[in-house]
């Protein structure tokens, strides 16, 4: 009874409600057999999604797609082809793509399972890039956004899960899940994920945190009962018209973060619950924390204009700190009701507006974000169209460009690993040496010490870090260079002078960090002098590559992700080499 109403609030206000109806028929059908831990059946879950998807305001295909979204969650592949097939059939193309496309995204679970049961250090490189794999899987914004909502129901009942499935999930949620909702800014989403999410990783600091918080915020949300009468007071006296004048308290995980970099002093902690003031316009905004700074004095150093400046998921508002009454540190926001809309639901505000923002190129975590297309208008996420991102199977993700094969994989990983490259598997099942690599294959290379590289190879990687050692190998043996034809001459010639003079100091090595020693190997040659970029100062096992000058001699080494070596990599790509510290 309690699912029929729930579907039908939705039917009901659906601009579509035929499709909503058929979408819930063919999915009650298909889960009736199908139970989840808590013992429930799928559909319970599905029009949970789909309510949560309805109170956005989005439109019915996201709505219908919520509800499909487990259809084929742990079918076997000969029946889930035949599933897809189906809601082509009934729903079109789109909706078995995102169906298929949904389904796919357990496979970023492989690497923290993996983590987690060797109890490895999860560094901020890897994480990163299983956030990237996660979209490049999604390839649909509406395939995140349904993954999101879903986790959220999921997470309720994690009890039901072993220990170390919650475990699992509450670390696919922090680390993955909660910094997309961030960057998307789904806010209402994020704070219900990751308070779940540390309750389940860290449950000894959750129970300090929630007994020690209580009090704060009961006598913080005492004081600011009474403070906001005497501020409606101040506007109206000052003839400034607001709309609401409400508070919202800061989430678990957030305030124990912030209390990390405070000593955990919550005396040093001033927006556990913050005020907020809701204006008519954007120039009322304004009017309003003048009225504010006039009354009460400002903390100078915490204001912010979020309205000229947006952050960089698009969150608008004024941000102040104030001595209110009785010297009381108060945040306070202001913000229009169309803001505080965008603070709630991110994106989603905009696919319901169907307005367009254009957010900032900011959030150092976020570099992979940075030129995100309008998806609101597209849903496509198309940002990693050119990269595709394997497993080892230790779990770590290798970045590779697309249509990538086993041999550059090989060579990704470790110059021996491909220079003696065999034989190759994914997902257990041996596939031809150019076989074209897709995100989420678990690869494993079999070396034989014996096996040498193959000019054949050539024909096929993609990498200029395969293609450099692979011609080294099978090329004529000498003391002269070999490169790919694609660098320019003054590289050749350059990569030439510096090798040469290396060779008559060959006792020689590159320095490193507090007397370490470490070989630098550029375009596949050892011993060739270079300089430590001061930016970045890469140190032994980043990831790095090299620059190299017009009018210099030695090449200059860069970390990957250093952002001054990725504008001149965007700038002159004719000037950039590989290099590596093995």
């Amino acid at each position: 009874m309690q699912i029929n109403n729930g579907i039908q609030r939705i039917i009901n206000k659906s601009s579509d409600p035929k499709l909503i109806e058929a979408v819930f028929e063919f999915a009650k059908e298909a889960y009736k057999e199908r139970s989840r831990p808590s013992g429930e059946n799928y559909i319970m879950h599905a029009v949970k999604v789909a309510t949560t998807l309805d109170k956005m305001d989005l439109d019915p295909t996201t709505i219908a797609f919520g509800i499909l979204h487990d259809i084929i969650y742990d079918v076997p592949d000969s029946a889930r082809k035949v599933e897809i097939k189906e809601i082509e059939k009934r729903f079109g193309k789109e909706m078995g793509h995102l169906v298929e496309k949904i389904s796919g995204l357990s496979k970023i679970r492989y690497s923290l399972s993996v983590g987690i049961r060797d109890k490895k250090t999860f560094t901020r490189e890897k994480i990163e890039n299983l956030r990237r794999m996660f979209l490049a899987l999604s390839e649909d914004i509406r395939v995140v956004l349904v993954e999101l909502v879903s986790r959220l129901d999921e997470l309720d009942i994690l009890h039901y899960l072993p220990k170390d499935k919650q475990m699992l999930y509450a670390l696919e949620t922090l680390q993955i899940f909660v910094p997309i909702a961030s960057r998307l800014g789904l806010s209402e989403i994020r704070r219900s994920l990751e308070d779940t999410a540390f309750m389940y990783l860290y449950p000894e600091k959750y129970k300090w945190l929630k007994e020690n918080i209580k009090e704060q915020y009961e006598e913080r949300e005492k004081y600011l009962k009474k403070f906001i009468p005497h501020l409606q007071k101040i506007f109206k006296k000052e003839r400034v018209r607001i709309l609401d004048i409400n508070y919202r308290v800061k989430s678990y995980w957030s305030t124990y973060r912030k209390l990390a970099n405070h000593e955990m002093n919550f005396n040093k902690i001033h927006d556990l619950i913050a005020l907020r003031i809701i204006a008519p316009d954007i120039e009322s905004c304004y009017r309003i924390l003048g009225v504010v700074h006039k009354h009460f004095k400002p903390i100078s150093e915490e204001i912010d204009d979020y309205i000229a400046k947006p952050k960089s998921n698009g969150y608008r508002s004024l941000h102040t700190t104030i001595f209110s009454q009785d010297g009381k540190i108060t945040e306070v926001q202001i913000r229009t009701e169309e803001m505080q809309r965008e603070a709630e639901y991110g994106v989603c505000a905009h696919w319901s507006y169907k307005e367009r923002i254009n957010l900032k190129k900011e959030g150092a975590d976020f570099d992979w974000l940075k030129n995100v297309p309008d998806f609101w208008k597209t849903f496509k996420i198309d940002f990693f169209t050119n990269k595709v991102f394997p497993f080892t199977p230790k779990g770590d993700v290798i970045v590779l460009p697309k249509n990538s094969t086993p041999v550059d994989f090989a060579y990704a990983v470790h110059s021996d690993i491909g220079n003696h490259c065999e034989s190759a598997k994914i997902g257990g099942k041996i596939v031809p040496l150019d076989h074209i690599l897709e995100n989420g294959d678990l690869v494993e290379i079999t070396i034989n010490k014996n096996k040498k590289p193959s000019k054949d190879w050539l024909n096929f990687v993609k990498t200029s870090l395969a293609k450099s050692n692979i011609k080294k190998l099978t090329g004529e043996e000498g003391s002269a260079l070999r490169f790919p034809l694609s660098i320019p001459g003054f590289i050749k010639r350059k990569i030439s002078e510096i090798s040469e003079a290396s060779r008559k100091k060959r006792e020689e090595k590159q320095k490193v960090g507090k007397g370490k020693i470490r070989q630098i190997y550029l375009a596949g040659q050892k011993g060739i002098y270079i300089h430590i970029a001061k930016c970045c100062n890469p140190q032994p096992g980043d990831k790095v590559g090299a620059y190299v000058p017009q009018n210099r001699a030695p090449a200059i080494l860069h970390r990957l992700s250093c952002n001054n070596f990725k504008k001149i990599a965007e700038k002159f790509p004719e000037k950039i080499i590989d290099a590596s510290w093995e």
